[in-house]
């Protein structure tokens, strides 16, 4: 069986999501780059692959898929196996608390955090563009206040969606990862059952 491709720079945070995912399962897989600077992903054979003309797109034989998220969760349901099961779609009760964490991570732990990794990180190193300090205090506030509902939730469970490791938990990997990079990175420390490893 030819491997599942993956398309995108593995340093996406979007392209990350689905990577995480594809190791956790141990599925086969090959990352196909994507040149943002010659234009690649507005080409007309990468929006076969995702109309949109964004990473990452996925190709599992002649199935195409695009948005991170969804991606992630086929390749959850392709490889689940009694042991890695990050979906938990045998149990109704975990399988939503799966879903309420994920929709956690995309609606309100990314947008509070996302724009410190770009002000901080990917505008200065990548764009050359001065940090907007306005930007990082607003979001760091923002992020605080998460951070107060995560600490709440992790002291009274392992991980977020119960007693047992997601995808909930899996697509907190990308940005978290980058902002641990930021001069911000110690915030954590204020969160200790947030940041246990």
């Amino acid at each position: 069986m030819a491997p599942v491709k993956v398309f995108g720079p593995a340093m996406s945070t979007n392209v990350a999501r689905v990577l995480v995912c594809l190791e956790e399962v141990g599925a086969e897989y090959e990352v196909v780059d994507i040149d943002f600077k010659a234009m690649e992903h507005k080409s007309p054979e990468h929006l076969v692959r995702n109309p949109f003309g964004q990473i990452p797109a996925f190709q599992d034989g002649d199935l195409l898929l695009f948005e991170s998220r969804a991606i992630a969760k086929y390749v959850l349901r392709k490889y689940k196996t009694d042991e890695v099961d990050l979906l938990r779609e045998g149990n109704l009760k975990e399988a939503a608390m799966v879903d309420v964490w994920t929709e956690v991570d995309a609606h309100t732990y990314n947008p509070a955090l996302s724009p410190i990794v770009y002000e901080c990180l990917i505008n200065p190193l990548m764009r050359g563009l001065p940090t907007n300090q306005t930007v990082v205090d607003e979001s760091l506030e923002k992020l605080k206040k998460v951070l107060e509902v995560y600490e709440a939730r992790l002291s009274q469970h392992k991980y977020l969606a119960g007693d047992f490791v997601s995808f909930a938990d899996l697509n907190h990997f990308p940005y978290t990862f980058y902002f641990m990079a930021t001069p911000h990175a110690a915030l954590f420390d204020s969160y200790p059952h947030v940041k246990k490893p």
